[in-house]
């Protein structure tokens, strides 16, 4: 084993190009980490806010990044059993800082309960492509938004890894998906995948196609991830009573908050975010879900393209093309 490895890091917030190969000491897991030898890496919207600085947490340079990795213990710190080491686990988001825990590297120090195992069935790619979108749907639309038979649920951005996470979710509960995107190219697709319906807003009238759907009715249900002049025509198209979850912000605009609309029909608008769900009591509950529905068959992460570690960069660059349906890999 070598003493030194390569971690990804930037010492400056900007474009892809900041991501660069640092040559590091073989780091030791402290109290209550293990060491991950890293074998596939999710990408997310998150870390591309994050080399922004963009996101919620500011990033400290030289910083670390990367929420999801799968891989194999094979070393552990104090406090955590050695029985761990050798074992096939990913990363869960939420429960670690990406300055100081960040995962793109040969190997990633994590702590022990910010990793979870997974069907063995899965590959290391479908592995490192489960925690993001599945905890995440599963918070809004299950814990938080009780989605019930028969619920009209609207997902946009729905061919990002977290909205076919909620597609797949609303098929399980029974209740019926309208997938929202702006272009034609993805609708197939996402029809491919289980959406019940899909709307192409480059063509079709958002708020008349909800309300033709939905017989009127409106979705009691909207998980939106872009907020931003969305919001108003997504309030407009969703139930009296409704709920919207605003869990991201990739507008490149304010979002102005639909009052007489939000008053009319006594709606809920709430921001949300994965971070809600990785405490106690929450998790465990997620966790499981999540692990029944990947071993049934039922949840089957999509990948959307792989990318060789030492393209990375290319990897941060395709994700802000918006031109995958599904996850982004990295492999080692």
């Amino acid at each position: 084993m070598s003493d030194t490895v390569k971690i990804v890091r930037f010492h400056k917030t900007g474009p892809a190009e900041v991501l660069q190969f640092d040559e590091l000491p073989l780091p030791e897991p402290g109290p209550g980490e293990v060491r991950l030898r890293v074998k596939a890496l999710g990408l997310n919207r998150a870390e591309v806010m994050f080399r922004n600085g963009q996101y919620l947490e500011t990033p400290v340079h030289p910083s670390k990044n990367g929420y999801e990795a799968a891989g194999v213990i094979e070393a552990t710190g104090p406090g955590v059993d050695s029985s761990w080491i050798g074992k096939t686990v990913s990363t869960v988001p939420g429960i670690f800082k990406l300055n100081s825990h960040g995962v793109y590297g040969e190997v990633a120090v994590v702590p022990l309960h910010g990793t979870a195992e997974y069907p063995s069935t899965l590959s290391y790619e479908q592995g490192a492509s489960i925690w993001m979108q599945y905890l995440t749907a599963y918070g809004a639309l299950i814990w938080l938004g009780q989605i019930v038979k028969g619920d009209f649920v609207v997902i946009t951005a729905a061919s990002s890894s977290v909205g076919i996470a909620a597609i797949e979710m609303v098929k399980v509960e029974g209740a019926i998906s309208i997938a929202v995107t702006r272009t034609a190219a993805k609708k197939a697709e996402l029809l491919k995948q289980g959406a019940d319906h899909v709307i192409v807003t480059d063509e079709e009238d958002l708020v008349a196609r909800i309300h033709e759907i939905t017989s009127g009715k409106g979705a009691r249900i909207v998980f939106d991830p872009i907020g931003g002049k969305i919001l108003e025509p997504l309030a407009a198209a969703a139930a009296h009573q409704g709920i919207i979850f605003e869990y991201g912000a990739l507008a490149p605009e304010p979002t102005p908050y639909p009052l007489f609309t939000a008053l009319a029909k006594g709606l809920t608008i709430r921001g949300y975010t994965l971070f809600e769900v990785t405490p106690d009591p929450v998790f465990p509950k997620a966790k499981q879900y999540i692990f029944d529905h990947l071993a049934s068959g039922a949840f089957k992460p999509l990948i959307a393209k792989t990318f060789p570690f030492a393209e990375i960069v290319e990897a941060h660059r395709y994700m802000e093309s918006n031109a995958q349906i599904g996850k982004i890999v990295v492999t080692l």
